[in-house]
């Protein structure tokens, strides 16, 4: 690809980026916006979870995949925020001492520790919930065939088939001896389930049939499996500073990662080729699906 492309494709992202995460924290003030009553120190719990800081990949790629299909933004960005208040919350819990007892996520004190711990359980349940609300609402779609495939699709990937159940591999495999097989298995569900989604939805949106979505779903894989290696390459030899969190913690922990199964090398190597892999299945798209290619290249280009 030109050199002058990628200028262009990386400028247009980090613009497009900026602009997600702007409407996500303005969507989230105005969803969270305080009480006056005694609720209120919830609505600050998860203000100060669901605003300010992260990446928005999962907006972000609704957004862009939304693009192919020219899906109404507004609408897009809805869905979006729903995939991000399942994804906070899913950070929320991560966080807790029963879970892996951090103190820090996105360069700020976890919800548990600024609040308290039956607050962030509380935030965390609550962010869940309104996922689904945001889903069901006539705003987000105005057929109703939509919206409940959207509800339904949104369930599998954050159940036990998919993200809640990744989690629970990823307990029982510390100190486990994980081959290649079983971790990518693990992080297919834990985080990659959710960043299917995130593209899948564009396809339900525009009312696409199952075997319609296949090539998304292939791009959305292969971006998710990226995404992780990048994760895993930042905890092993990452600034902490830049990553907003503790690293090193996979290591401390005694979990298999795709850096410690391969090597810090090969490991690079193969989210460079899962990247090639998800862009060719954009291959029938043209200038649409530009955001798309472009997250998909540099995805496994960042610090945290």
């Amino acid at each position: 690809m030109p050199v002058e492309t990628v200028d262009r494709l990386a400028q247009e992202l980090d613009a497009e980026g900026r602009r997600v995460r702007a409407d996500v924290d303005s969507f989230f003030a105005k969803l969270l916006a305080p009480t006056g009553d005694k609720r209120e120190r919830l609505f600050e719990a998860m203000r100060h979870a669901a605003i300010g800081g992260g990446k928005r990949l999962r907006p972000l790629l609704t957004v862009a995949a939304s693009r192919l299909f020219a899906i109404d933004p507004n609408r897009a960005l809805r869905v979006g925020c729903a995939i991000e208040a399942v994804h906070v919350y899913s950070l929320i819990h991560d966080d807790l001492p029963c879970m892996d007892d951090a103190d820090l996520r996105r360069g700020r004190a976890t919800v548990h520790k600024a609040f308290g711990e039956a607050e962030a359980v509380l935030a965390g349940d609550s962010l869940h919930a309104l996922a689904f609300e945001i889903l069901a609402d006539p705003q987000t779609n105005s057929d109703p065939w939509v919206r409940c495939e959207l509800v339904l699709e949104l369930a599998r990937a954050a159940g036990p088939n998919g993200m809640a159940g990744g989690q629970m591999m990823d307990l029982v495999a510390e100190g486990a001896e994980l081959d290649l097989a079983a971790i990518t298995r693990l992080q297919q569900l834990k985080t990659g389930a959710l960043i299917e989604y995130a593209v899948e939805a564009a396809s339900i949106m525009a009312k696409l049939p199952v075997e319609g979505r296949r090539p998304y779903r292939g791009y959305a894989r292969n971006i998710g499996l990226a995404f992780q290696i990048a994760d895993d390459l930042i905890d092993h030899s990452g600034d902490e500073a830049a990553a907003g969190k503790p690293t090193g913690r996979d290591a401390s922990a005694g979990k298999a990662t795709f850096v410690s199964l391969l090597g810090e090398g090969r490991a690079r190597q193969q989210a460079g080729l899962l990247v090639e892999q998800a862009i060719e299945h954009l291959s029938g798209h043209g200038e649409e699906a530009d955001l798309l290619r472009a997250i998909a290249r540099f995805a496994i280009e960042r610090d945290h």
